[in-house]
């Protein structure tokens, strides 16, 4: 019998994260057999498409109701859970859903914070009573949820987040041709929704300092401002950065693309990159699609040290460095860019993960799991 999972979840055309997590996760569970469902959280109500069979607009916490019967068709309910994408104080409404399901419950977790406030640690404790299965994408993730919550292990399943397959069997000829000179100019990326904290200002005071040493790379920060950045502020902090890179002199060597690129477009900037760039501030981030994307297209990284980097890059598929520190992101950057084989090593160390993290590996353990959740709520009920 094919699996049948509801999602409770944004999903586009909202731009977020999550949005486009569930996107690839439905699609790829879709293409392998199984019947998916999205309830999809909207600040207004927009047109309807499959898989999509209902609304939730957040600030309507009424229809938390019809929402958990909608889910309640499905053999389990698959929550994506992040503290801002549904309404109440801290995104509490997801509790007045949970409470009302009948069938099993994964809820999946894209944030598991060190120091939340009591209400999110409140709002989160909820959620998981409700839950029969929960899922984070990397260890940290799940230690934090077994020692700041008391979690039983047993109930935890580390799937990582999924990348689509977007690898290159060719080492970029600019790293072929160290030692008689680049045979282009290499690429350095960052992508994903622009806002504070992304640390991009980090990236450009390194590649000033790198300017003395080497020829500079070109240096690509690819993505629009993030939605709910923009409603705030609109462009004020890709402004600074457009001043900061004029200031220092490197309009030469640093384009802004603020476009969102989604699917081929996308892939096709990431494929031509040499290198990818994590500048983030974060020392809490246990999940990253954007670092899942460049490890699974296997691009070497250089990246801050938040948590989910940590992990996947520790095996030598990137370099890490201290947050806000430019002076060790030019020595990383300096370190890929002309280091005889280094490039090279982190790419294949890169492809060797790659099978791992790709959707279909990433649906396959979605299926298994609800598939014993769905088994295990059969033999209770006999």
């Amino acid at each position: 019998m094919a699996a049948r999972l509801g999602f409770l979840s944004t999903y586009p055309p909202t731009q977020c994260g999550i949005a486009t997590f569930c996107d690839a996760l439905a699609s790829q569970l879709v293409a392998d057999g199984a019947e998916v469902g999205v309830v999809r959280l909207v600040d207004s109500p927009q047109p309807v498409r499959p898989p999509v069979v209902m609304q939730w607009s957040t600030g309507r916490a009424i229809d938390a109701a019809q929402a958990a019967a909608a889910l309640d068709t499905y053999d389990v309910a698959v929550i994506q859970h992040e503290y801002g994408i549904f309404g109440g104080a801290d995104g509490m409404d997801v509790i007045e859903v949970a409470a009302r399901l009948h069938v099993p419950v994964v809820t999946v977790l894209h944030t598991v914070l060190t120091t939340p406030t009591p209400n999110q640690h409140r709002v989160l404790a909820w959620l998981l009573d409700y839950s029969d299965a929960v899922v984070t994408m990397t260890t940290t993730a799940r230690d934090r949820l077994i020692a700041g919550w008391g979690v039983d292990p047993a109930l935890i399943s580390v799937i990582p987040h999924g990348a689509q397959d977007n690898r290159s069997l060719v080492v970029p000829a600019a790293f072929r041709a160290v030692g008689r000179g680049p045979a282009r100019r290499p690429v350095v990326l960052t992508w994903g929704l622009l806002a504070q904290g992304k640390g991009i200002e980090w990236a450009l005071l390194a590649l000033a300092e790198l300017r003395a040493r080497i020829d500079l790379p070109t240096y690509q920060v690819v993505g629009q401002t993030h939605p709910r950045v923009q409603e705030a502020e609109g462009e004020a902090y890709r402004d600074r950065l457009l001043a900061l890179t004029r200031d220092l002199g490197l309009t030469d060597r640093v384009s802004f693309d603020d476009r969102y690129l989604s699917g081929p477009e996308l892939r096709e900037v990431v494929r031509r990159a040499d290198v990818i760039l994590l500048p983030y501030d974060s020392v809490e981030q246990v999940t990253s699609g954007v670092l899942t994307e460049a490890v699974a297209a296997g691009k070497p990284v250089v990246s801050t040290s938040f948590p989910h980097a940590v992990e996947l890059l520790s095996g030598g598929a990137g370099v890490l460095v201290p947050q806000r520190d430019p002076s060790a992101l030019a020595d990383a950057l300096e370190h890929v860019l002309t280091a005889g084989g280094a490039a090279a090593t982190m790419a294949a160390v890169s492809r060797g993960l790659a099978p791992s993290l790709l959707w279909p590996a990433v649906a396959a353990r979605y299926v298994d799991l609800a598939a014993s959740l769905r088994g295990a709520a059969v033999a209770t009920v006999a």
